[in-house]
């Protein structure tokens, strides 16, 4: 996450629902606890890695197997903080 925590989701996760609204992810998500301004550049650099495997069937060819394809994409995140005061 570029702060240091790894997040490890199993599953798609939920689509986000306008009746979530700003509540935390049910099934998978991560809080930063501090700015990105402390970081050089001013933003978390971290890697989202997304890993699936397919076991396929063929009975009239007698012929099956299992691949699993792993992609990784670097991201930034420009992570602000948000006081206010009522």
């Amino acid at each position: 996450m570029g702060d240091g925590a790894t997040v490890t989701c199993h599953g798609p996760g939920m689509p986000y629902a306008k009746s979530q609204g700003t509540t935390s992810s049910p099934d998978c998500g991560h809080l930063y606890e501090r700015p990105s301004s402390v970081q050089p550049g001013g933003r978390f650099k971290g890697t989202a890695t997304a890993t699936g495997t397919v076991t396929w069937a063929a009975p009239a060819l007698n012929d099956g197997g299992q691949f699993t394809e792993t992609r990784a994409t670097e991201f930034t995140a420009d992570v602000h903080e948000v006081q206010v005061v009522n």
